[in-house]
């Protein structure tokens, strides 16, 4: 699939890790052949970090051309744990790594709903279109299906509306009315939540949002929590945290430190907004997403990530 076909997504204004101004493949290419050699992870964290991904897909494509093999293979030769991991994620391309990011949510035993949704409220309904088509094309298996197989009940259906999601005009106080209408009985009735969730822009849902927590005079998250239970409560209250603010919802996700959440968001947004997720989470932490990188991680895995943030705030 060639890179561009996915610009929109792994290219936006608020990106940490730019295009290499001095960008030469050939002389690249030299030195990580002779780095995978050696197996000297520092020069392959310096070059591939410092690459955007539509130059880091050029450097691959010259190096199969050179040397008849692949290069996210070598690299997975040559360093084992997680910076091996790190840096064949880089020279995914970004639409084939969400549609990663997903797969490893469902595989082995158990799901990973909070990834789960991470991905998918994160994600336009048209990237999701594509990403689903990257997954048929790396898993030969339908992506809605697999999605069905792993969930159930009022979750898998709020999971099936979100991986469709389509921009549809609503009337702001209908929605609020519909929302607030299913509150009233004993029960709440999820189908609203559901069908206006996952159907509308996000300024109207955001004014959707405020306008039913002026009426009922509780904050949405609260009515999550008291109103609905289990796998359909924690999606429902991810759905709309990343409604709210998506960047606050990944700096919160980030200040676990756990590697797959970290190295998942950070090369996930590197190139599209992860300076806003770093302004986030400086708010929450009071201290930076560099300053605490340095103190979960360490060695060539912890240059990589560094690599990626950039800089401090």
């Amino acid at each position: 699939m060639d890179p561009q076909s996915f610009k929109d997504m792994c290219w936006g204004t608020l990106g940490t890790v730019r295009p290499f101004s001095n960008f030469h493949p050939e002389q690249d290419v030299m030195e990580i052949q002779a780095a995978l050699e050696k197996k000297d992870s520092g020069t392959l964290v310096r070059i591939l970090t410092n690459r955007n991904n539509a130059q880091r897909q050029e450097i691959a494509k010259l190096f199969e051309e050179k040397t008849q093999k692949d290069l996210a293979a070598g690299v997975k030769k040559a360093l084992s744990g997680d910076l091996g991991t790190l840096l064949q994620e880089l020279l995914m391309l970004p639409v084939q790594y969400e549609a990663h990011r997903l797969q490893q949510a469902m595989a082995g035993l158990g799901t990973d709903e909070q990834a789960l949704m991470e991905s998918l409220c994160t994600r336009s309904g048209k990237q999701l279109q594509e990403i689903s088509a990257a997954y048929k094309q790396l898993y030969k298996k339908e992506l809605e299906k697999e999605l069905k197989g792993e969930t159930s009940g009022d979750f898998a259906k709020l999971v099936i509306a979100l991986l469709n999601k389509e921009n549809v005009a609503g009337v702001v106080q209908r929605d609020i009315e519909a929302l607030s209408a299913s509150l009233s009985g004993k029960k709440a009735d999820v189908e609203p939540w559901i069908n206006i969730l996952t159907s509308r822009d996000t300024d109207h849902l955001n004014k959707v949002l405020m306008g039913l927590e002026l009426e009922s005079g509780q904050m949405v998250d609260d009515i999550v929590v008291k109103r609905f239970l289990g796998d359909f409560q924690l999606g429902l209250k991810i759905l709309v945290q990343c409604i709210q603010s998506p960047d606050i919802y990944l700096a919160k996700r980030l200040t676990t430190m756990k590697t797959p959440i970290v190295q998942g968001i950070m090369v996930s947004h590197a190139e599209e907004d992860l300076l806003s997720i770093r302004v986030a989470y400086l708010k929450l932490r009071g201290t930076s997403l560099y300053t605490d990188l340095q103190k979960h991680f360490k060695g060539e895995h912890l240059q990589a990530l560094l690599g990626i943030c950039v800089s401090e705030d």
